[in-house]
């Protein structure tokens, strides 16, 4: 057992720093990020469950522009494109489904 905070934190991409537990077919994600970040439009394989933990993050999911509050939850399909600014700092968790290799280091 590790406690979140112990884990390592990496800046994946400007302002969304990450720590991350791996099981044989998911990752956890938990992310800080920064009032102002933007993560350009993506997709990718993995099915994607975003939870807001605090703060507000606009995101654009399929095309669909959605305001996330703390609270919030929202199931984004495999291949799905999607993007994301943070309207205030925020604390989100992420499941990915298979786990993400490339969030491995």
């Amino acid at each position: 057992m590790i406690p979140v905070t112990q884990l390592p934190v990496k800046e994946f991409f400007p302002g969304f720093s990450g720590r991350f537990i791996h099981g044989e077919t998911s990752t956890l994600a938990f992310w800080e990020i920064t009032k102002g970040s933007v993560l350009k439009e993506h997709a990718h394989m993995h099915e994607q469950i975003t939870y807001i933990i605090a703060g507000e993050i606009e995101m654009t999911i399929g095309g669909e522009k959605i305001l996330f509050k703390a609270g919030s939850t929202h199931v984004i399909p495999s291949g799905v494109p999607h993007s994301a600014v943070a309207i205030t700092d925020c604390k989100v968790i992420d499941s990915f489904s298979p786990a993400r290799d490339d969030y491995r280091f």
